[in-house]
């Protein structure tokens, strides 16, 4: 399942994937054989904004099972991604896999990866959102668990930059090239966007192929249909990315700017950029970088605006419906007991809940509205949770939802129509050849 609807859904906000550099953090016990050990209980965690709510979850579990400790290591988004897929293809993962779920959890269950999950976690799926849960089942069979918050995307924008230009926050395509104009003039960049990064430039295609062609145009590629990246949607799509890019939407040096050091968001908390397409988890990056730019009520979040002519649902939303926790079916039986006590005893338990939500970030349980309303960031989220609850179809990211193959094509594919050295028909034509 590479979506969640609105039947089921009721949270929204998410993880803060960005984060500085790769560095490791001492969760106690002793240090695991290589990247990880059968006989020891693991994890590797996201640095960032969430990373101590994470750190603080495994410590309480920590002291309570002396015998019995975790051991944590923390990486930035990008590094996690090409050490945890070299890890498990080694066979020496941590005993927590921490996924996306789509394409990267059904690979690892058809492997072998990562043990079924099924009637094992009664625990924390009576306190999660049932559809979130449904997201990490494979062919019937629970592989994972969530274990933070969902994760919608956002056009995020300074209302001080807006108001000092007189720009409207853009609904429609036709306002936000408008602005793009505007900010232009001003000398100022008008989005930013961590190019360097590449798969912040996902989400561009993902809200236009929605708003053009609505969410059916993903699922036949997700299907592998004969050519489906041949859908009008898709070129449609590109030539609105080619569009920015000309009108210098991005500035000069889009291609330098990372997302794993909060670059993008420092851009628009500095004045620098106006507008960023991003995740929900980078409010937790904005709250914990520039806090006085978000009490001070100067940060603004819209969803994606409409395209004229488009087919979509403009209520639709994309993003990552939660992270998930998956055990590693090369630990020892009786870690993989542990890590499953962990799991349905810890994970996601009302102390979490409460450090995600003072993180700003709406935790995947049920019943969490008074937790919310009492946040001292009750407007956003609130505001988040009730765009949320409303979207009628919540789109899986692109490059989590593909089989790592074609994701890879799509990530290198992208950044190069992006880069202007392809165009739209030669991306089509290179993932048209990823379909099996």
């Amino acid at each position: 399942m590479a979506h969640v609807t609105r039947r089921g859904v009721l949270a929204g906000i998410g993880l803060s994937i960005p984060a500085m550099t790769m560095m490791t953090a001492c969760g106690g016990g002793k240090k695991p054989g290589g990247a990880g050990s059968s006989s020891e209980l693991s994890a590797w965690i996201l640095t960032g904004a969430k990373e101590k709510v994470f750190q603080d979850s495994f410590d309480r579990w920590n002291e309570k099972n002396p015998d019995d400790k975790f051991t944590t290591q923390s990486f930035a988004n990008d590094a996690y991604k090409e050490k945890i897929r070299t890890a498990v293809g080694a066979g020496n993962a941590p005993t927590l896999i921490l996924t996306w779920g789509g394409g990267t959890m059904k690979d690892y269950a058809a492997n072998g990866d990562i043990i079924d999950l099924t009637g094992k976690v009664d625990g924390i799926a009576g306190r999660t959102i049932e559809s979130i849960m449904q997201v990490a089942a494979v062919d019937g069979k629970q592989y994972g668990v969530p274990n933070n918050d969902t994760q919608p995307v956002f056009l995020y924008y300074n209302k001080d930059l807006f108001e000092q230009n007189k720009v409207t926050p853009p609904t429609t395509w036709t306002e936000l090239m408008a602005a793009v104009e505007t900010f232009k003039g001003a000398g100022i960049i008008p989005i930013a966007l961590a190019g360097s990064s590449v798969w912040p430039e996902l989400m561009w295609i993902e809200y236009l192929a929605d708003r053009i062609g609505g969410e059916g145009v993903f699922q036949k590629i997700e299907a592998n249909e004969k050519d489906a990246w041949s859908d009008p949607a898709i070129t449609s799509s590109l030539e609105k990315i080619v569009e920015l890019v000309d009108a210098g939407a991005f500035g000069d040096g889009f291609g330098s700017v990372t997302a794993d050091s909060g670059a993008d968001c420092a851009l628009v908390h500095t004045g620098k950029a106006a507008m960023l397409l991003q995740g929900s988890w980078n409010y937790g990056t904005f709250k914990q970088d520039a806090p006085d730019f978000v009490s001070g009520g100067k940060l603004g979040y819209l969803t994606f605006p409409t395209v004229d002519g488009g087919t979509g649902d403009p209520a639709n939303i994309v993003g990552n419906p939660n992270n998930y926790w998956s055990v590693s079916a090369k630990a020892d039986e009786a870690v993989q007991t542990k890590a499953i006590e962990y799991l349905n005893d810890y994970n996601l338990d009302d102390t979490m809940v409460a450090d995600l939500v003072a993180a700003g970030v709406i935790p995947s349980n049920t019943g969490v509205e008074d937790e919310l309303a009492a946040s001292d960031d009750a407007d956003y989220l609130t505001s988040a949770y009730t765009m949320v609850q409303n979207a009628p179809h919540f789109q899986l990211s692109w490059d989590q939802a593909l089989e790592s193959s074609q994701s890879q094509q799509l990530l290198d594919s992208l950044s190069q129509v992006f880069l202007g050295q392809l165009d739209p028909a030669g991306f089509v034509t290179a993932m048209n050849a990823t379909i099996k």
